[in-house]
């Protein structure tokens, strides 16, 4: 990270939203790390009707050309992350594995790989950063209970370690850099719910877009973590700072609760994982898998 005094002076930020609207980054190009992965992909559908021009960024590219700017890069590789980086105003970080593995691979690329994606923003003077952080920076927490986007990090897994790593992360380069950083708790990010844990934890292809919009234009933005889930009859992660942001949630799990419901025969029973902590099932060690449970019960989309 290049020292702070290369950078305009700036006091530490109140977290959350403060009165000067100047830190918008409404205009210019936003890098779109993990262009081509699940959230990528509702992103790559969806931002670019709202007037914004993406610049996709991941190892390799979908088959299917979908007509916008393309960067075949590693973020663990300055170089390649500094010519992706030039003139864009805003970066969205996708990038990095999306479940429990061994702590090597998430060091390389959840870790050093998300520092350098920071540090490449400040080197480039991006004005906002929005990091995909998840619901397992917070898992370890109980369901049911309300969950504030901004509830202290307990996570569930090195996964969710890895995560807390950059909202951490985020918080230093705001305060220390003056950059405007988002972190959204990412749920479940699906086309559809898909396990009964879903109808509280969804979050759907278009609030995805939605959300990420919110937080790219959000005025006054300093620091902040936001829970990242859809308007759920049965949710319990609070929305109201995503909202104050500009977010507005229009879709709803309880659409698919009876389809759900009937094919798994009934609500889920108390001591299930799933009913019992905010990550869910990996919260709970899996011998076969050091520190937990993969992420996701959600289907990538197609590209």
């Amino acid at each position: 990270m290049p020292p702070a005094d290369a950078h305009p002076a700036r006091q530490p930020a109140a977290r959350g939203l403060d009165r000067d609207p100047s830190t918008a980054a409404s205009t210019g190009t936003v890098l779109l790390t993990g262009a081509a992965g699940a959230v990528g992909t509702f992103l790559r559908r969806g931002l670019p009707a709202l007037g914004w021009h993406l610049r996709c960024l991941d190892l390799v590219r979908p088959a299917r050309d979908d007509g916008l700017e393309w960067v075949t890069a590693d973020i663990t590789r300055p170089a390649e992350l500094a010519a992706a980086m030039a003139e864009a105003s805003a970066v969205v970080h996708l990038a990095g594995i999306p479940g429990e593995t061994g702590f090597d691979r998430l060091l390389h690329t959840n870790i050093d790989g998300t520092y350098r994606v920071f540090e490449a923003a400040v080197r480039a003077g991006v004005r906002r950063f929005v990091y995909a952080s998840s619901n397992h920076a917070v898992g370890r927490h109980r369901a049911g209970a309300p969950l504030d986007g901004a509830a202290p990090v307990r996570p569930d897994s090195l996964y969710g370690v890895s995560k807390a790593f950059g909202e951490a992360l985020g918080a230093y380069v705001a305060d220390r850099f003056g950059m405007a950083v988002a972190g959204i708790r990412i749920g479940s990010c699906c086309e559809r719910p898909t396990r009964l844990r879903h109808l509280a934890t969804w979050l759907s292809p278009g609030d995805t877009v939605r959300l990420v919009h919110a937080m790219l234009t959000a005025p006054g933005l300093t620091y902040a973590t936001v829970n990242g889930v859809s308007a759920n009859t049965r949710g319990w992660w609070e929305l109201d700072s995503a909202r104050a942001m500009g977010y507005q949630p229009q879709d709803d799990a309880e659409e698919y609760a009876q389809e759900l419901l009937a094919g798994f025969g009934g609500p889920l029973a108390a001591d299930d994982p799933d009913a019992m902590y905010a990550g869910g099932r990996m919260a709970v060690p899996d011998p076969a898998v050091p520190g937990g449970e993969p992420s996701g019960g959600c289907a990538a989309p197609q590209a």
